[in-house]
């Protein structure tokens, strides 16, 4: 698989950065994360604070809402690859600059998306109402989740992973650490949004946020990568490095195809797969899950700020350590708390369950953090990253969007959670065993 580069902007517009007095990287690991968080309002995180004012606005149920955001996210999920394509193509100024005006807009469009309904009231007669519904929200759900926690999400990471080799540890414990923040602290401030100027209100502002500020970090901040401005990864770490010093592996650059034959590709991708179905069903469905368990909505958005707290102190431990230690000590980490959320909502009730459930949670941001960004450039090279990325973010992305649905399935045929829990446990418990075995193909 061959992918030429063209379309990309001229590195030296609009001022030539091999000029400057410092690294340059810096400053893309600080615009990548500040991007990095206009993906919010398309990840489930930031998705969920605004699930009951839909049920109420558009008539649907929960389990309707859910399906919705099933099919949008699946459909979504089905693009990434070929959007993964086009960013090798086109780099992350082009793109990263259309999917933000892009994003923007849509936001905007979404917050009529009530009188939309309404507008299309004669479709009634012929589809129901609560099937015009839930074509509306597939559609708005298929756009902010493809924009947002698919393209904004990877152009953001794989920026920043471009201009690091031997410290992209660091710098991915610097990103993780915004991001964790960004990420816990949404749900508590859209809410308060929410509040004060309607759900409505609150996606309109949004929408001008994103747009115009991630427009121009896109197309004049950003760069694609160090080498096309004349300069290398890690700046000047590598002309200051001794002679004694241990001689790096060079990494292979692999295709897609050439990835998919590893089996280390499919352990950490599966993982990924299940923290994403995991962790959106739970966010999804947080206050109807804390509701069965005799507490308050307000109780259940708590839970996220403790648990970044953990997540962030993890998450910049193993970002660092990503450097010097087998990544797959790091995927055993991330399952052993995947273990320990599905066990914790299991038992959900008031006390030490709750306390178990914020450590898990913890836990698992913490390494999914690391495991999402570092291990693809680690393990199979930069040449075809967008590729790869696509296609690991379409699995995440379609995780997600089943996560929500199977549990809705749950609890309406069982009447309880806990059936879709118990098999995702099953299958953490599967994925821990093979585990052992997900090493890097170079050090076999």
């Amino acid at each position: 698989m061959k992918t030429e580069k063209y379309g990309t902007l001229n590195p030296d517009f609009p001022f030539p950065i091999y000029k400057t007095p410092f690294f340059y990287g810096w400053v893309i690991l600080i615009f990548g994360s500040i991007s990095f968080l206009f993906s919010i309002p398309g990840q489930t995180i930031g998705v969920s604070p605004y699930t009951d004012y839909l049920i109420q606005a558009l008539g649907l149920s929960r389990t309707d809402l859910s399906l919705a955001y099933f099919i949008g996210t699946m459909c979504s999920a089905l693009l990434l690859t070929s959007a993964g394509k086009f960013y090798d193509r086109f780099g992350d100024r082009i793109i990263g600059s259309v999917v933000c005006l892009l994003f923007g807009l849509v936001l905007i469009i979404l917050s009529y998306v009530d009188k939309i309904f309404q507008s299309l009231s004669f479709f009634h007669k012929i589809l129901t109402s609560s099937l015009t519904a839930i074509i509306i929200m597939s559609f708005s759900f298929f756009i902010i989740r493809l924009l947002g926690q698919g393209l904004i999400t990877m152009v953001s990471r794989n920026m920043i992973m471009k201009w690091f080799d031997a410290r992209r540890g660091l710098a991915n414990a610097i990103l993780g650490t915004c991001i964790t923040l960004g990420l816990s602290s949404s749900p508590g401030v859209l809410n308060q949004m929410i509040e004060m100027m309607t759900w409505q209100g609150s996606w309109r502002f949004l929408g001008f946020t994103i747009g115009i500020p991630g427009v121009l970090i896109f197309f004049l901040i950003a760069r694609d990568s160090p080498q096309q401005c004349g300069l290398q990864p890690d700046g000047l770490l590598k002309e200051k490095k001794q002679a004694n010093d241990k001689p790096k592996a060079v990494t292979r650059h692999y295709t897609l195809l050439e990835a998919q034959k590893t089996f280390a590709f499919w352990i950490f991708l599966l993982t990924n797969t299940m923290f994403g179905l995991i962790i959106t069903a739970s966010s999804f469905h947080i206050a109807n899950l804390f509701e069965h368990a005799a507490m308050t909505r307000s109780q259940a958005f708590i839970i996220f700020f403790p648990a970044a707290v953990i997540s962030v102190v993890l998450n910049f431990i193993a970002s660092w350590a990503s450097d010097f230690i087998k990544l797959k000590y790091i995927l055993q980490v991330e399952l052993m708390g995947l273990l320990l959320f599905l066990f914790s909502l299991l038992i959900l009730k008031p006390g030490y369950p709750v306390i178990l459930l914020i450590i898990g949670l913890g836990m698992v941001q913490g390494m999914f953090g690391v495991l999402s960004t570092v291990v693809w450039p680690k393990f199979y090279g930069i040449k075809y990253l967008g590729t790869i990325t696509g296609f690991a973010m379409g699995f995440l992305v379609a995780g997600s969007a089943i996560g929500p649905y199977f549990f809705s399935l749950s609890q309406k045929i069982l009447l309880s959670y806990h059936g879709a829990i118990g098999i995702c446990l099953v299958i953490c418990i599967i994925l821990y065993i093979l585990s052992f075995k997900a090493d890097k193909e170079e050090e076999k």
